[in-house]
């Protein structure tokens, strides 16, 4: 078997508890966001946000409620989902050094001095008795 710090090793496996009384709740919420979304497509066809069958400017306001309740409604199916049927999994992924994706070479990392050693050469030739 691959070392267990090797890229994409799995580190961590929980399965999911897969528990009935979320699956109940689900098909709940899911039944409710269809009463939702047909009561808002209703809503647009019969005119509800100009106000010609309601007679006011309300039924603009009952259009946005309805489609906040569309989107609240399947966020709280979407967490049920995500935190009672997947599994809980860790991969091992490791940071790497900034000149690793630049594709330098490691003896390289630091890269070279401009003038290289001219100063050095310079102290020398100025101050024989320099020592570094």
């Amino acid at each position: 078997m691959a070392d267990d710090n090797s890229y994409g090793a799995i580190h961590r496996y929980e399965p999911a508890r897969e528990s009935t009384v979320a699956a109940i709740t689900i098909v709940l919420l899911s039944v409710l966001q269809i009463i939702f979304v047909g009561m808002f497509a209703y809503g647009l066809t019969a005119g509800w946000a100009v106000g010609t069958s309601t007679g006011t400017d309300a039924g603009n306001v009952l259009l946005g409620l309805l489609l906040a309740a569309v989107f609240i409604n399947l966020a709280f199916i979407l967490l049920l989902y995500r935190k009672e049927f997947l599994p809980d999994v860790m991969v091992v992924k490791k940071r790497r050094r900034k000149w690793e994706d630049l594709y330098v070479r490691e003896e390289d990392m630091e890269g070279t001095e401009i003038g290289g050693d001219m100063v050095e050469k310079l102290k020398r030739a100025i101050y024989p008795y320099y020592k570094r």
